[in-house]
């Protein structure tokens, strides 16, 4: 009897510890299942968010500084043959010195410098093509305007900091003293402007012109929109 006994309760044992053991596993796959939900929902929002660091890299080399005697600004280029290369910027980047009749334009890519001519100017919607001597890669641009919402970066050389990005989304489009403007959140500063706006394709939807300062504002940023420039002063490369 007393043998019984013992098994008996040997036998409750191994049950019991076959329970918290099957107990164990339930836990640790409930807890594998939460983390492959939380790790799909990561990868979904990671196939949302454009590979900004990639985009950037792609586009840097076609992306330069503008600077005269009397300004500083960015812009990027549109157009390339053997003749040269042609690009866009903000006709303000460049009015003193076309208005003064100067010929002091340069434009750098990465660490070289390079003399710039005016091709084009269009005052009323502030765009300027400059064009250069040597062969660049040009931009793709955007065939529609995206929609309010879409994720953008801009890209350009606040302060003449050059290779400089900056993401936010396109917040609206305005009508401003009868032109036409995309507005968007990526922070820019002086120097930004002239410089592309791109999307998660890294396709040009506008070029950075303005940026409303005034207390207690913040992310209110406008761009003119690729497609005014591109039937205004230029043939683009729409992708």
């Amino acid at each position: 009897m007393v043998a019984a006994l013992a098994l008996g309760a040997a036998a409750g044992a191994d049950q019991l510890h076959a329970s918290r053991s099957d107990a164990g596993a339930d836990a640790l796959a409930a807890q594998a299942r939460t983390i492959a939900a939380l790790q799909a929902e990561v990868d979904a929002l990671n196939a949302k968010e454009p590979d900004w660091a990639s985009v950037a890299a792609r586009l840097e080399a076609s992306v330069v500084t503008v600077e005269t005697h009397e300004d500083l600004g960015s812009g990027w280029v549109a157009k390339s043959s053997e003749s040269g290369s042609d690009i866009v910027t903000n006709f303000h980047v460049v009015a003193a010195a076309v208005d003064n009749g100067e010929n002091d334009i340069q434009v750098t890519q990465f660490d070289r410098t390079m003399p710039a001519g005016v091709e084009r100017i269009d005052r009323l919607d502030d765009l300027a093509v400059l064009h250069v001597a040597r062969r660049l890669q040009p931009l793709a641009t955007a065939a529609q305007r995206p929609r309010v919402g879409t994720l953008v970066m801009a890209l350009g050389s606040p302060l003449g900091l050059k290779g400089t990005i900056s993401v936010g989304v396109v917040s609206a489009y305005r009508s401003i003293f009868g032109s036409d403007y995309l507005q968007f959140t990526a922070p820019i500063s002086p120097g930004n402007s002239g410089g592309p706006v791109v999307d998660g394709r890294g396709r040009v939807v506008g070029i950075a012109t303005a940026k409303l300062v005034y207390d207690g504002a913040e992310s209110l940023a406008f761009a003119i929109p690729v497609q005014i420039a591109c039937s205004a002063v230029m043939d683009c490369a729409q992708a």
